[in-house]
C-alpha cells in the first residue's frame, strides 16, 4: 500500500546485530549494538530487539491516544499511560531464518478494562507498526 510521505527517518548501522553501532543522521540516537547475553553476546550495548520494542511501544501508545481522541465518548487520557513491549527473537519453525513475536502490555490508567480493550483494538488499526506486522508477526495485546 502506498503512503503519502510526511517524514523519513535516516539511520546508519555498521557491524550488524552481533556488534557495531547505529546512528541517526541528526545525532539524536547513537548506540552501541551488542548481542544479548542470552544469545551469546556480551550484553554491553543495545540490541535490535530492544530498539524495536521501544519504537513499537511508543508508536502504539501514540496510536491509541489518537484513536481515543477521535471517539465521541473518549476516555480521559492520563499522561502516565504506558505500553510495555516484549519482543522475543528466535529461529522460525520453518527453519528458514529468524523471527520475532510481540506482547504488548497496555496500561490505561483510570479507564475500565472493556473501554481500554476497545481503545487498544482501535490503536492497532491506526499504528504503522501494527499495520506493517499484521499477518507476519504474532502480536498479543494484554490490558494490565
Amino acid at each position: 500500500m502506498a503512503i503519502t510521505k510526511k517524514y523519513t527517518a535516516h539511520a546508519t548501522s555498521v557491524g550488524g546485530r552481533g556488534g557495531g553501532t547505529a546512528k541517526t543522521d541528526d545525532g539524536m540516537l547513537d548506540v552501541i549494538i551488542a548481542g544479548p547475553k542470552e544469545l551469546g553476546g556480551d550484553g554491553k550495548g543495545t540490541n535490535p530487539d530492544q530498539l524495536f520494542a521501544a519504537a513499537y511501544g511508543s508508536c502504539y501508545l501514540g496510536s491509541m491516544k489518537y484513536a481515543n481522541s477521535l471517539d465521541k465518548k473518549r476516555a480521559p487520557w492520563n499522561p502516565d499511560n504506558s505500553v510495555t513491549a516484549h519482543v522475543s527473537f528466535g529461529p522460525r519453525s520453518d527453519k528458514k531464518g529468524f523471527g520475532i513475536e510481540v506482547r504488548l502490555d497496555v496500561k490505561l490508567i483510570g479507564i475500565p478494562k472493556a473501554k481500554a480493550a476497545a481503545i487498544a483494538k482501535k490503536g492497532h488499526v491506526v499504528c504503522a507498526y501494527s499495520n506493517a506486522l499484521r499477518r507476519n508477526v504474532k502480536v498479543t495485546t494484554k490490558i494490565v
